[in-house]
């Protein structure tokens, strides 16, 4: 079986389960749990903050920054397409009394820097409080560029602002400009936090951790998330056998993001020749240009429809989402690779649609 539904499938290696179950444990609301300790430590250092937080999900991290960031009634700046805006229940809104104001992206994933200028609200009791400006990198596995992450946090400080950075997919983002700049991945994910006021981490996507996430930010920041993460329910105990996993994943697992890269590459090019070579496919499938582990296909959807079942049956597990485009109805697919999905099981992934093809024409 391939999954390639997300990086949150992945499973923990025996070396990562062998950390979990040796790490020394305490207890975390109590702050002496000295795995959790640690793995915030090492983070933090790693990235350039003072401190960090460990807490279950990367949608809790993004909601306690935004809440440690604004108060009741004031406002964030979002991207239409943000996993903080469109994929997390609402919970700014909802559990933050935080006004979000989205923003439409640019073709690149950037948001345009005079929209976010536009978008900050003056000084008027009849507006929101523009508080935040919270920035996604990767985004639907496209890269921001250093460039820009640095014209965004100088934008911020010019106009008074807190910012975020999202970064549940920072290590990829930073496998993928690394070679670009002369760095290491981990100092270039530091370069890219530069400038910002908090990050989200997570641990549980292409690190592949069972759980967790961090939250990373000054200390006066992380003292204040630590209270909005006991009341939104994070307060955990022996935190310590998730920490070694994220501990474990840190020291081992970033570099190891460019093999997934490739293998999102080799799968976009061999759809690609499939799609121009087989009679079935032509027309009716295109592969979307890829910069780090996710894939996005458009598939014409009567294929779909025959499609994903005969993969499923073939143990290749896809989501897709319909999409109204100029030429009809098609069918976005998703393919994420990840440290569970081999060369191997592209090229099987590959055989079995090139089947497919030569059955359906």
């Amino acid at each position: 079986m391939a999954d390639f539904r997300s990086d949150t499938v992945t499973q923990p290696s025996v070396a990562m389960k062998q950390r979990m179950l040796n790490a020394a444990l305490g207890d975390d609301v109590f702050n002496d749990d000295p795995t959790t300790l640690e793995l915030q430590h090492y983070a933090a250092d790693m990235l350039g903050f003072e401190a960090a937080l460990f807490a279950p999900s990367g949608t809790q991290t993004n909601l306690i920054a935004m809440m440690s960031h604004c108060q009741r009634g004031d406002e964030a700046i979002v991207g239409q397409q943000w996993h903080t805006y469109k994929w997390e229940g609402g919970g700014m809104a909802v559990l933050g009394s935080i006004q979000p104001q989205p923003l439409e992206l640019q073709s690149d994933g950037t948001l345009a820097l005079s929209d976010i200028a536009a978008a900050i609200k003056p000084d008027d009791p009849h507006f929101a409080r523009t508080r935040l400006i919270v920035i996604e990198n990767s985004v639907g596995g496209k890269v921001l560029p250093l460039g820009y992450m640095r014209d965004v946090a100088a934008l911020a400080k010019d106009k008074g602002l807190a910012c975020h950075i999202d970064g549940a997919r920072l290590m990829n983002a930073a496998v993928a400009l690394a070679p670009q700049h002369n760095l290491t991945p981990q100092k270039m994910a530091r370069e890219l936090c530069k400038g910002y006021d908090s990050v989200s981490l997570c641990l549980s996507k292409g690190l592949g951790c069972p759980v967790g996430s961090l939250l990373l930010g000054s200390h006066a920041f992380i003292a204040r998330a630590k209270r909005v993460r006991k009341m939104l329910g994070g307060g955990m105990r022996q935190t310590g056998m998730l920490a070694a996993a994220g501990l474990y994943a840190l020291e081992n697992n970033i570099n190891r993001l460019a093999d997934d890269h490739a293998n999102c590459r080799r799968l976009a090019d061999g759809l690609t020749h499939l799609a121009q070579q087989l009679p079935a496919l032509q027309g009716k499938l295109t592969a979307l240009p890829v910069q780090t582990n996710i894939l996005f296909t458009d598939v014409e959807l009567q294929l779909a429809e025959k499609l994903l079942p005969y993969l499923a049956e073939r143990g290749i597990k896809l989501t897709g989402s319909n999409y109204q485009s100029v030429n009809g109805s098609i069918k976005r697919l998703r393919w994420v690779c990840h440290l569970d999905i081999s060369r191997e099981d592209v090229d099987q992934a590959l055989q079995h649609i090139s089947a497919f093809a030569a059955e359906v024409n």
